[in-house]
């Protein structure tokens, strides 16, 4: 499978025609709604043409699928509350949050509408694995038991999309907390690499 037209090239003009639709997208949805959106309306707002957006991203679909990945990027790194439990409680709870979000559902499907919902691992996952590691490897610095970060994936993360998507009743705050309790629960101790 080729790379999808989306990935960014680095500076220069295509990283401009990329903030300018990415800006005129997101605010013709906050104006109009999403239903409203057509690929020569965005070019229009972004200074562009359409033949730009197509030749860029395709198709509406793909634009709107890039636009959601780069605003599903995290803009900091998770919280450091001192230990392991308190981070992970504190991220898990705050990922339900967004992620359940109309925003954030909005956001999901378009990921999963455009052709990057086919690429395995999706961006948006790369993302949330990095979070997940910082946290994992913050608390095996500390010298705390840790589980391995393809666990948290598994049995916090995942059940919280699910759900989102899926479920008929979405998580709570309250069934989070017991993921992330059940996910810590048998971790072990290990070596951080530096003492290694």
């Amino acid at each position: 499978m080729t790379s999808p037209k989306s990935t960014p090239r680095p500076g220069g003009r295509s990283a401009r025609v990329q903030a300018a639709v990415h800006q005129a997208t997101g605010e013709l949805i906050a104006q109009h709604g999403r239903a409203a959106l057509t690929v020569p309306l965005i070019a229009a707002r972004a200074g562009v043409t359409p033949s730009t957006i197509y030749r860029r991203w395709g198709d509406l679909g793909d634009l709107l699928a890039d636009v959601a990945v780069q605003r599903l990027r995290p803009e900091s790194d998770p919280a450091d509350l001192g230990s392991l439990y308190d981070d992970l409680h504190a991220w898990a709870e705050q990922y339900l949050d967004e992620m359940s979000s109309e925003i954030g559902l909005a956001m999901m499907r378009d990921v999963l509408s455009g052709s990057q919902g086919e690429r395995v691992p999706c961006q948006c996952s790369e993302f949330t694995t990095s979070q997940v590691a910082a946290i994992v490897e913050r608390a095996v610095a500390r010298g705390e038991a840790a589980p391995e970060v393809e666990r948290v994936m598994d049995t916090v993360v995942s059940p919280i999309i699910y759900r989102a998507l899926f479920g008929s009743v979405p998580a709570t705050r309250a069934h989070v907390r017991k993921l992330v309790d059940a996910c810590l629960k048998g971790a072990k101790r290990r070596v951080a690499p530096s003492a290694a």
